[in-house]
């Protein structure tokens, strides 16, 4: 089963940590939507022999789109793939576009799974990070959401400066008295180019903290394991029916297209990727041209990447399939590589799969890198 993933280039504002890309001005809404279009229908050959399970528009925030303008892309979409019955349909959402009435209209359509852009509870985060709501916008958002749509997401940033500990369990308490089912969770970060890189160095905010982030993760497994959440991939958490099945593909390694400016691609033994600029993309495809890289991934890259989704998984690193695809030699090599850590209780062998223990489990980037095929 493959996915389709689609970029939508637009956000109302600039938060201070992203470096995804996107632009703030609607100006070019309607071009972009033509040149996805067009991209859609030329690259269809590329899944002939595919079945798509699961379609997500990310971003940028794809809630910015009208609700007939996602519509009319998913009809595109159905038009020139074979799309499974009943596929995973999610949509990236911020809580100041989910108005109660557009709620309703997309729980009109065929899609199914919201993610919704929560990232605190609290103002005093929301307003650091520069994000276009506020707590109360969240709340309302959830509480009418969670009538429409029994397959939600939200996202929420740990290691903020300044957010106490009992502050961050005050915000998941909130996530799990609203009874969301899915949760995302990352550490904040800093990106070079960024308004939060450039104010750290301008000394207007203060340097991340990785043992408060540390801290902050510990807290978070504790409290979603207890209410009987999966911790089935580093950054998120399930109830055992919820989990993201269009991102368990990616860690899988099963293959997906990706449309819109910046979007990444993968089949198998190659990756491409779309140029990250509005105009150029929309110049391109104005011209039947596909404005995409595209890499051949060697031995050592799949090798590599089969590290690095599998120790971030629960399902973790089949020693059998690295004796198979990878040779004996490269097998054996892996299993000295992993003894130290073995003996530190961060990696652990259950069933010929390696996998993090909940002590590596924050650890688990550092881990695979140093496991990698140099």
């Amino acid at each position: 089963m493959s996915g389709i993933y689609l970029h939508i280039p637009f956000c109302k504002k600039a938060c201070h940590y992203c470096d995804f890309h996107f632009s703030t001005s609607l100006n070019n809404k309607h071009k972009f939507l033509e040149a996805l279009e067009k991209e859609i229908e030329l690259r269809a050959h590329e899944f002939k022999n595919q079945h798509v399970g699961t379609i997500y528009f990310g971003g940028g925030t794809p809630s910015i789109l009208e609700v007939d303008e996602i519509e009319h892309i998913l009809t595109v979409i159905q038009k020139q793939y074979k799309v499974i019955d009943n596929p995973e349909i999610t949509l990236e959402a911020n809580p100041d576009d989910l108005t109660a009435s557009k709620i309703k209209d997309l729980a009109k359509t065929s899609i199914n799974r919201l993610s919704i852009g929560v990232q605190s509870f609290g103002d005093k985060e929301l307003q650091m990070m520069n994000r276009a709501h506020n707590a109360d916008e969240v709340k309302q958002c959830l509480k009418t959401a969670t009538q429409f749509f029994k397959n939600i997401t939200i996202d929420l940033m740990y290691g903020i400066p300044g957010l106490s500990e009992k502050e961050w369990k005050q915000n998941i308490q909130q996530a799990l008295d609203l009874e969301i089912s899915h949760i995302s969770s990352y550490a904040l970060t800093v990106e070079e180019g960024t308004a939060l890189h450039h104010f750290i160095q301008q000394k207007k905010y203060p340097e991340l903290d990785e043992d408060l982030a540390e801290r902050h993760f510990n807290i978070l497994v504790t409290e979603l394991t207890k209410a009987g959440f999966d911790h089935y991939e580093i950054s998120n958490f399930g109830k055992p029916t919820h989990y993201s099945k269009h991102n368990t593909a990616y860690w899988l390694g099963k293959p997906y297209l990706g449309f819109g400016p910046s979007a990444h691609s993968y089949l198998g033994n190659c990756r491409s990727w779309n140029v990250a600029n509005n105009a150029k993309y929309i110049a391109a495809l104005k011209e039947g041209v596909l404005p995409s890289t595209q890499e051949i991934l060697s031995e050592k890259e799949i090798y590599n990447e089969l590290l690095m989704t599998g120790l971030r998984t629960i399902w973790g690193v089949s020693l059998e399939k690295v004796k198979l695809n990878f040779g004996i030699k490269k097998y054996e090599e892996l299993q000295q590589q992993i003894q130290p850590f073995l003996l530190q209780k961060t990696l652990v062998i259950e069933k010929d799969c390696l996998k993090t223990t909940q002590k590596g489990k924050f650890l688990a980037d550092g881990i695979a890198s140093t496991l990698f095929w140099i």
